[in-house]
């Protein structure tokens, strides 16, 4: 398979690439960071996707992966519109434009399939976390209603972790005492981890998924289901 990761360089992104390329995937990663592991095999883009156009030289994809995204927790009467507009930005207007500039490659794939990313607190409510669940909302309904369009040809479905423990989210989780209370929060008691969410990643790109689209997975140690004594 074809697939495109952007953001593919750190985190998530990074643990997504690894995954595709150990199980044979030819993987395309579209960053404006350059890596720093780089994975052996893989077509590294360098480029701003809220400014730059993909320079992708290839004739079909089968799969995309948007992994930007953002964590801005402040109290809502701290937080500016230019707040929003940096997240809705990052996680939207950036989804939107890959999504765009890659639609003729993906149309022509072999069952094609795109993953985008929410986060639990668009179910869930959380206090601090409006800008980001504004714009990580705004994505859920964005995938919903492209994967009614572009079905059947190409699937698009989104992941919506929990707090995961990537360089991103290092401020949240920058000592054991935080590591311990957010693992707490979840009843399976611990953060997640980037492999977890790659491995869902892998799934949904593969054609063991071939009938799932439009779908929002939880991938959060059981918090949006969950409430244990």
């Amino acid at each position: 398979m074809d697939i495109l990761v952007v953001g593919g360089t750190s985190g998530i992104g990074q643990s997504v690439t690894e995954k595709l390329v150990d199980r044979g995937d030819r993987v395309w990663v579209s960053s404006r960071n350059k890596p720093t592991n780089p994975v052996d095999g893989v077509t590294y883009l360098s480029g701003d996707i809220l400014e730059d156009e993909l320079e992708l030289n290839v004739e079909s994809l089968d799969g995309l992966v948007y992994c930007p995204g953002s964590i801005n927790l402040k109290p809502f009467n701290r937080l500016k519109e230019e707040d929003f507009d940096t997240d809705f930005n990052i996680n939207v207007m950036g989804a939107i434009r890959a999504l765009q500039q890659t639609y003729p490659l993906l149309k022509k794939g072999q069952g094609s399939s795109v993953v985008l990313f929410s986060t639990v607190a668009v179910s869930q409510g959380m206090p601090y976390h409006t800008s980001t669940a504004a714009s990580k909302g705004a994505v859920e309904g964005l995938a919903r209603s492209l994967a009614a369009e572009w079905a059947p040809s190409i699937r698009v479905n989104v992941i919506a972790p929990s707090i995961t423990d990537t360089p991103m989210a290092s401020r949240l989780l920058s000592s054991d005492e935080r590591k311990d209370n957010s693992a707490k929060r979840h009843p399976l008691n611990r953060v997640g981890s980037p492999a977890d969410i790659a491995g869902l990643t892998a799934y949904l790109l593969s054609e063991d998924a071939s009938w799932m689209t439009g779908q929002v997975l939880g991938m959060d140690g059981g918090m949006s289901t969950l409430r244990t004594l």
